[in-house]
Order: C-alpha cells, then sequence, then structure tokens
C-alpha cells in the first residue's frame, strides 16, 4: 500500500492509547520495532515525588511495542505537536522522535512519538518486574498511587486486547503483596 507522505501519524503506548486528548481521523492498533513498553520513568509528581519516586512508562529501547496509532487531520499537525509537547515533555524526560511504525492493516509509516532519555536523572533502568512491583507499591504523587495508575494501565492493555507479559508480571506480584501503609511525617511523629 502506498503511504501518503502528508501523513501525520502519532504513535501511542501508554495512556495516549486510551486518552488521546486530540481529535484524529484514524485510529489502527500499530507495531514499533526498536522498543518496548516498560516502567522506566521516575514519577516525581504524578505518581511519586522526589523522596519516593513511582514509576509510570516510557518507550525504551529494545524489543518491540504495541500500541495504538491516531492520523491527525493535516491543518491540525501543528495544534497537536503543541499539546503532546505540553502533556509529555514536562520535565524533558522523553525525546520527541519520529519512528517508522507497522499499523494492522500492514501499512508502514513514520509517527511522532515519545522514546525515553536514557541520560534523565529520571530514568529508572531495566528493572526486574519484582523491583518495579517494590517500588509501585509504596509510591504515591499529585495524581493518586502509583498502584492504581499500573492496574488501570493494564485493564486498558486488556480492554485493547493488547497483551505485555512483563507489565502482568508486575501486576501479578503487586496483587500478591499487601499495600504497605505509607505514613506521613506528621503520622509518624504521633
Amino acid at each position: 500500500m502506498a503511504v501518503d507522505m502528508d501523513e501525520f501519524w502519532v504513535f501511542g503506548y501508554g495512556s495516549l492509547m486510551w486518552n488521546p486528548g486530540f481529535r484524529f481521523e484514524e485510529k489502527s492498533t500499530a507495531r514499533a520495532f526498536g522498543y518496548r513498553r516498560s516502567l522506566c520513568v521516575h514519577s516525581w509528581v504524578h505518581r511519586g515525588t522526589e523522596q519516593r519516586p513511582g514509576l509510570v512508562l516510557g518507550l525504551d529501547y529494545g524489543g518491540s511495542c504495541i500500541g495504538t496509532a491516531f492520523r491527525v487531520p493535516g491543518n491540525e499537525k501543528s495544534d497537536v505537536i503543541g499539546y503532546l509537547r505540553e502533556r509529555e515533555l514536562v520535565t524533558q524526560v522523553y525525546k520527541e522522535r519520529t519512528m517508522p511504525i507497522q499499523l494492522a492493516d500492514g501499512r508502514r509509516v513514520p509517527a511522532l512519538a515519545y522514546v525515553i532519555d536514557r541520560g534523565h536523572a529520571q530514568y529508572a533502568g531495566a528493572l526486574s518486574a519484582a523491583e518495579a512491583a517494590e517500588t509501585v507499591a509504596i509510591a504515591s504523587g499529585r495524581s493518586g498511587p502509583n498502584r492504581e495508575y499500573v492496574l488501570n494501565t493494564l485493564a486498558h492493555l486488556k480492554e485493547m486486547g493488547i497483551r505485555d507479559q512483563w507489565l502482568e508480571d508486575v501486576v501479578a506480584r503487586l496483587t500478591t503483596t499487601a499495600a504497605p501503609q505509607v505514613l506521613s511525617d506528621a503520622q509518624r511523629s504521633l
């Protein structure tokens, strides 16, 4: 199939898949090669703090990742890029990249995606499922408990028919471990 080079696609691998926040003309399951979905970003605001960071998703090198691609109307490209930069580049932990992806119908198209910056202070590295679950179990931030974020992410992936074995392993470890009580400084002084 021929690809229209004027088409603008965005690749989502996390919350962007079910909550894009922008208008699109076409939506397709897609695969990015050479990258994998990973809880590799220390969250210092929304799902943790700098003192007790949580973990959120990043697109890290290695493997492949099934996500969702969105074709954006050409006349809305600059607005969508502006919105995505505001949403994804708050702490500059991601790098904006255009990468080839393969759509469910076999077409290969270039797509805008946000890839983890391995040199950034918030990069957590390649964690085992046990290490990730341990971090997620005790972290909480402005947007709520980290555990809630991970459980919600996996639920959405399953709803979309996307399997992520590593994330399923993290969740299995989370659900077999009771969430520890995280005490505030005020509660500890009582």
